[in-house]
């Protein structure tokens, strides 16, 4: 199996950069083949910019989807956005490593989305969902949250983490993914001495680990976050009468 692992954390040497490093050892020890995309350290512009299109379609107005759509076809697209749908065409597995800033990932991974997600490539109006272009790939979030696990259930004053991550989960599947329960680190980045002692916190860490590590190695037998489909839904895309999460 090939992994593509898109790390996105500015620290070489936070937890995350650590948990990265436990899974390309223990999935490389599996004998699956391991790429790191690291974000930060390879300096990927998160910003979508008319500066990144060198032969636009439209020189007056700068249309974002018309011009990913104008270089895809083109064979014309940023270097580094090529790259990394070369990465995401090679992987059978995704998985993003990241923290949990402000409810939500950090710019710089939102903007990897942004930039390298490209309308007419990778996605277009019938290539979505359950029919899109990364059908039969699979992934998985492993996020570090500052706040205790108890803080993120659903009346936890950090938010509901099932929600906080839905619209991740939702970009995924937009794609086409496969999407795995996420692993979820809680009471890790920036206040974890706030709400443990130094040494009850240590323990925390190398068990956050220790999980992180055994989980990696049962990932092929897991099920995945069901999502309805095309099937499901009517013209509106709204679920059908009948369907049963309508009811839920």
């Amino acid at each position: 199996m090939d992994v593509l692992i898109v790390h996105c954390h500015p620290e070489p040497h936070s937890l995350n950069g650590a948990l990265t490093a436990i899974a390309a050892e223990t999935l490389t020890s599996q004998g699956h083949r391991v790429e790191i995309s690291d974000l930060y350290a390879e300096g990927f512009d998160a910003i979508e910019h008319p500066c990144h299109y060198r032969n636009r379609q439209d020189s007056q107005v700068f249309s974002a989807l018309t011009e990913q759509r104008h270089a895809f076809e083109d064979r014309q697209l940023p270097d580094d956005v090529a790259r990394e749908i070369q990465r995401l065409e090679q992987a059978d597995l995704l998985v993003l490593q990241f923290p949990l800033w402000w409810h939500g990932p950090p710019a710089m991974l939102k903007g990897w989305f942004d930039r390298v997600m490209v309308y007419g490539g990778m996605y277009s109006g019938s290539r979505r969902y359950d029919r899109g272009r990364l059908k039969g790939k699979r992934a998985i979030c492993a996020v570090t949250t500052g706040s205790p696990a108890e803080a993120f259930e659903p009346a936890g004053r950090a938010g509901d983490i099932v929600r906080l991550m839905y619209p991740l989960h939702c970009s995924l599947y937009y794609l086409g993914l496969e999407v795995l329960p996420p692993q979820l680190a809680f009471g890790i980045q920036g206040g974890g001495l706030a709400y443990q002692e130094e040494t009850a916190f240590r323990r925390h860490l190398e068990s956050t680990k220790t999980d992180w590590r055994a989980r990696l190695k049962s990932l092929e037998g897991e099920s995945t976050i069901p999502f309805s489909g095309w099937d499901d839904w009517d013209e509106q895309g709204r679920l059908g009468l009948r369907h049963p999460l309508r009811w839920r």
